[in-house]
């Protein structure tokens, strides 16, 4: 079971019955939501549905859900019962946009996301909204919070809140984002509509969108249909019409499997990398990785790589968990593996101080697999939250690991200096490793734990 700092608490807000991958994203959903604290899920209405909410789909998925969920339970801590999802579900007002925000514009999906932010956590977590459709609801939050409290006390409640925006689908996120400059917001910025140019594409729209670089094999109908349409609560997942799980990156970006960082978009998750758009905004978006694909060997430049790079990983994953659904037999199953760095089995980082020059040993030999498979080890150096530009070849020096890549200890050289742009002349600078252990299972599983390394002149 996830530890109370690694259990974001999640506020979903949702146009679903717009068309499927809402539904879908939602049945993935609850299958990690044993690693959440859901305050809130909220039918919403968007560009794309103008002048309803349907909470009724929500309340059959979740129903569908408690079918399964002794079988969850076998495999895994910490999943909620059903009466308390069913006690999240709310509403947002069956208008679009703004004519759902000002005096008497409250709903009940508002009043549940006040209440949310306001609630007391000891652990002083602030609270994800994850934006799937229109913005409105959220929208309301802000302008009750702002017209009745004083300044100070909605300095508090917006400090509160961080937003996972699957781009702007109504007329109140440009809004929000200029009237709360301070509010923590993750979006894709681009043309009204123009989805193809979005990071969270990268979660399965290269078919739809020809987008080139990823293994369109994991993102097809007859994917669905071998690996998720499976079992009772598989048959609650639709068939997708445009792309599948549009809205998924938003929760795949808070999965603490020791690779993302939420307070920390530039650093890239399953859920896509982002940076801000200027020094002194809280407003992070599309940025970009170089990776060279599993599919043709070619390097490919994009945003959606920042998402689709990680696309057999998190695709397994989710195969895996729907086919915990199907038995309580654990060893039926195949279950993530357990990175041990240097002694630590958590999932934040581990910082590491070092010199130019120095060579330094990590340690991941104490990894294991739950289920007893043999484990494989995969270091490298993440380059791109490192960077201040796009380039990472001519910005960056390449680590030499000495031939330990694919070992459990990994020997690791630091750069003979750390100023590689003369814009950038500091003393000091972060380096990004990253460490993959993958079990031997089927589906295969991966985990995660990245290393920055402070490298000192």
């Amino acid at each position: 079971m996830t530890s109370p700092a690694d259990r974001n608490r999640i506020f979903i807000l949702t146009d679903i019955n717009n068309e499927p991958d809402d539904a879908e994203s939602f049945c993935r959903f609850l299958l990690y939501s044993n690693l959440f604290d859901l305050e809130g899920v909220v039918a919403t209405t968007s560009t794309w549905l103008r002048a309803s909410t349907h909470a009724d789909q929500l309340i059959a998925i979740i129903k569908a859900y408690g079918e399964v969920l002794p079988n969850l339970n076998a495999h895994a801590k910490g999943y909620p019962a059903t009466d308390f999802l069913l006690s999240k579900v709310g509403s947002g007002l069956p208008v679009y946009g703004f004519e759902g925000v000002g005096e008497g514009k409250d709903s009940d999906g508002s009043n549940r996301l006040i209440e949310a932010v306001d609630k007391n956590d000891t652990d002083g977590r602030p609270v994800w909204v994850l934006l799937w459709g229109g913005a409105s609801v959220l929208a309301q939050a802000l302008w009750k919070v702002s017209n009745t409290r004083k300044p100070e006390e909605v300095e508090k409640f917006v400090s509160r809140i961080r937003v996972y925006a699957i781009s702007d689908q109504d007329d109140t996120g440009v809004w929000i984002r200029t009237t709360f400059p301070k509010l923590f917001y993750i979006v894709s910025i681009h043309g009204w509509n123009e989805y193809s140019l979005a990071t969270w594409c990268g979660i399965s729209g290269d078919v739809y969108y020809n987008l080139p670089g990823a293994d369109t094999t994991l993102v097809t109908q007859d994917w669905v249909r071998k690996h998720i349409q499976i079992g009772p609560f598989g048959k609650m997942y639709p068939m997708f019409l445009f792309i599948m799980e549009g809205d998924t990156p938003t929760f795949l970006y808070l999965i603490p499997n020791g690779l993302g960082v939420p307070e920390h978009p530039s650093f890239g998750s399953w859920g896509g990398r982002y940076k801000f758009i200027d020094e002194k905004s809280r407003v992070y978006s599309d940025a970009i990785d170089r990776v060279i694909s599993k599919v043709d060997g070619k390097l490919y430049t994009s945003n959606q790589a920042t998402i689709w790079r990680w696309r057999e990983a998190f695709q397994n994953d989710f195969a895996a968990r729907m086919e915990w659904t199907l038995t309580p037999n654990f060893k039926a199953c195949n279950h993530e593996p357990i990175p041990i760095v240097n002694g630590s089995s958590g999932t934040l980082p581990i910082r590491i101080s070092a010199k130019v020059g120095e060579t330094i040993t990590i340690d991941a030999s104490q990894s294991y697999d739950p289920d007893g498979d043999e484990i494989t080890f995969h270091w490298f150096q993440y380059k791109e939250p490192t960077c201040v530009q796009h380039n990472v070849e001519a910005e960056l020096p390449d680590f030499e690991m000495h031939g330990t890549e694919r070992a459990p200890i990994l020997r690791v050289t630091m750069p003979k200096t750390v100023k590689f742009c003369h814009l950038y002349r500091e003393a000091k600078r972060d380096y990004h490793i990253i460490l993959e252990v993958e079990d031997s299972g089927i589906p295969k599983l991966t985990r995660y734990r990245r290393i920055i390394i402070t490298v000192h002149e």
